[in-house]
């Protein structure tokens, strides 16, 4: 495997669509390229890793900078999965979070992903907590 270098910086939006492709979540938020970068630049923090130039993983926070913070997109390519690179993702995510000292650092995962983020210390809200989603905002 190549040598994976990490960096606190927003990728090129091109490269984090043609990540984004590989989720297969695509197929319904029908994201643009005009788009994605606009997500990107309203990031808080992003980790990007790479392999060579290639954009290997990502990871990204959406804060108020003060209580919340909101991970998303945490995204590594397939080839790339299960060689550490998202526990280094979510890990350096969490030390920034953590030393700008906000409160509560939440996220959703992909369906089945849950045992990844439990080991490194977040719990599923129960059944009958507080919070929702609106699931399928209009356009």
């Amino acid at each position: 495997m190549k040598r994976i270098v990490y960096k606190y910086e927003k990728p090129k939006p091109s490269q984090y669509l043609s990540l984004f492709e590989t989720t297969g979540w695509n197929d319904s938020y029908k994201i643009s390229a005009a788009e994605i970068s606009m997500a990107l630049e309203n990031s808080w923090c992003v980790v990007a890793a790479y392999a060579d130039s290639d954009l290997v993983g990502i990871g990204r926070v959406v804060s108020d900078g003060v209580v919340y913070a909101m991970l998303y997109d945490m995204i590594v390519a397939p080839k790339y999965q299960k060689k550490g690179i998202g526990t280094t993702l979510l890990r350096m995510l969490i030390e920034q979070c953590q030393a700008a000292g906000l409160r509560e650092i939440q996220l959703f995962s992909a369906k089945g992903k849950a045992p990844f983020y439990r080991h490194s210390g977040f719990i599923e809200r129960p059944d009958d907590a507080p919070g929702m989603r609106l699931a399928k905002p209009s356009r």
